[in-house]
């Protein structure tokens, strides 16, 4: 196999791209195929950093961590970070190259990245084996067929075979796939090689003569059904389209008999970005993770954490007039644990000086911590390592806040903390396993509370399960031969056209 590839598209926002596209990345790289990953145009709020310094969607971090490769720019050459309803900061090959609004984007911008997209999926396909593309959204977008550069669009350009992933567990699979094949241009539809059935739950012969039928409308087969699986806990692309109130992440081991479980409420601010921070919290047998906008929730919990944004000024009012800044306030005055990160991080500070994300000037924060923020023009984006609370730990930064730290009780990574509130820019600190205990450990005894993290946690083990069980369902549920065969040869000749209501 030499340079092949394939396009993972959905009917739908969240139908499982994500998900199948790591799922193929993990089983061809088990097979030894040397696999990357692939997606033009991302729209996230939650990144990550290279070890070059380029910043792309975690997702694509993540489907990389699956093909068992170092993620690299190549791999999400377009990056727009959401500034608000209409506007988002347009990320290119790593690096921010300014603010765009939608229509400015639809207007043309677009167009013009096809040749440096192509030329990324062209670099990759010569140095793997595989390429697997993931789509964006929904191919049958019609209003933005013109100047697509992440569905169809790369998929005529690289002449590559698309397969269609559909949440059945939403409803109405069988319309939306073929809405989507019938709402295609000929010249599309002629790469649309088949269906992938995602979220299945029950007797799987039940939904066979749908499946036939499907075919038999479409002339294209459904290439697998994977069923519903619980607990796979992998990178959230969006944070947007996810409403987090009361969702709860923990882990499914409980804690030792007679030892407290530890309650940590996430304030799920606007524009909320690399929310998945706390991920590596929730693995910790006997830690609860709630995501939560009530005051009297954020009061009770034992750990108060506020993470990154894309709008920390907005944010930071959001805050103050859903009462939860006097809430934060009050766990500090009672030495309650709280910690900020990145965004977080900043809102506690002293004042925020920033004539950049939100144009507002100077806006008192919290003042909970002895830092001062001043929004630079250049974004900061590294992998920083170090040693904290005596553990060794390493993250990754993103920001445009500069923090002046003056003084607190002692220094935290980048940070610092004072009394029992803790702030840093470093994000994916917690996934540093003794690092994470530590931290814990002195939450723990801040909040008054009998826990002691278990010894043996390792979130980097158990995110390899999660990425293996992604790879079991594609090899045991999907129709691998024929994957392969898209792979290696393309789209079959003679795929028949489907016009708009064709039954």
């Amino acid at each position: 196999m030499t340079g092949g590839g394939l396009l993972v598209a959905g009917t739908t926002s969240d139908a499982g791209k994500s998900v199948v596209t790591a799922g193929v990345c993990r089983w061809l790289a088990r097979k030894g195929v040397k696999v990357a990953p692939f997606k033009a145009q991302n729209m996230s709020l939650n990144s990550f950093v290279t070890r070059d310094g380029a910043e792309i969607g975690r997702a694509q971090a993540m489907q990389a961590a699956a093909a068992r490769v170092e993620p690299t720019a190549l791999m999400n050459p377009v990056l727009l970070k959401p500034g608000g309803d209409r506007t988002s900061q347009v990320v290119l090959l790593g690096r921010p190259v300014g603010e765009l609004d939608a229509r400015g984007w639809h207007a043309g911008r677009r167009e013009r990245l096809l040749g440096t997209v192509t030329d990324c999926l062209a670099e990759l396909r010569r140095a793997h084996d595989a390429v697997i593309c993931e789509g964006a959204g929904s191919p049958a977008e019609i209003n933005l067929r013109h100047g697509d550069i992440v569905n169809m669009g790369l998929a005529r350009a690289a002449r590559l075979p698309v397969v269609v992933v559909g949440d059945i567990d939403r409803g109405g699979v069988f319309a939306s796939f073929f809405g989507t094949t019938a709402l295609l241009s000929p010249e599309d539809q002629a790469l649309v090689a088949g269906y992938v059935v995602n979220k299945f739950r029950g007797d799987v012969t039940l939904l066979e003569p749908g499946l036939e039928m499907l075919r038999g409308l479409t002339g294209r087969p459904v290439l697998g059904v994977l069923p519903y699986a619980h607990g796979l806990g992998i990178d959230e692309e969006d944070g947007l389209r996810v409403s987090l109130r009361g969702t709860v992440r923990e882990s499914a081991v409980a804690p030792p008999h007679g030892r407290d479980v530890l309650r940590v409420a996430v304030v799920p601010v606007p524009l909320m970005s690399n929310f998945t921070d706390v991920d590596a919290l929730a693995a910790e047998p006997g830690v609860a993770v709630r995501f939560t906008d009530r005051p009297e929730e954020l009061a009770d919990a034992d750990l108060a954490v506020v993470p990154g944004t894309r709008g920390t000024v907005k944010a930071l009012a959001w805050l103050r007039e859903r009462g939860l800044a006097d809430a934060l306030v009050r766990r500090a005055a009672e030495g309650r644990p709280v910690l900020g990160i990145c965004g977080g991080f900043q809102m506690l500070g002293e004042r925020i000086e920033d004539e950049v994300e939100s144009r507002a000037g100077t806006v008192a924060g919290l003042g909970l911590l002895p830092v001062r923020v001043r929004f630079a023009a250049e974004k900061t984006l590294a992998r920083p390592a170090g040693e904290a609370l005596g553990e060794p730990v390493t993250g990754y930064e993103i920001h445009h806040g500069v923090a002046e730290v003056a003084g607190g009780d002692e220094p935290f990574l980048d940070g610092c903390r004072t009394g029992a509130v803790w702030g840093t820019h470093w994000h994916g600190s917690l996934e540093s396993d003794g690092f994470r205990r530590a931290f814990l450990r002195r939450v723990a005894a801040d909040a008054g509370r009998a826990f002691v993290p278990a010894p043996g946690t390792s979130f980097a083990a158990l995110r390899e399960e999660q990425l293996d069980r992604l790879g079991d369902l594609v090899e045991e549920h999907a129709d691998t031969g024929a994957l392969l065969r898209l792979i290696e040869n393309g789209a079959p000749a003679g795929l028949p056209f489907v016009p708009p209501g064709a039954p």
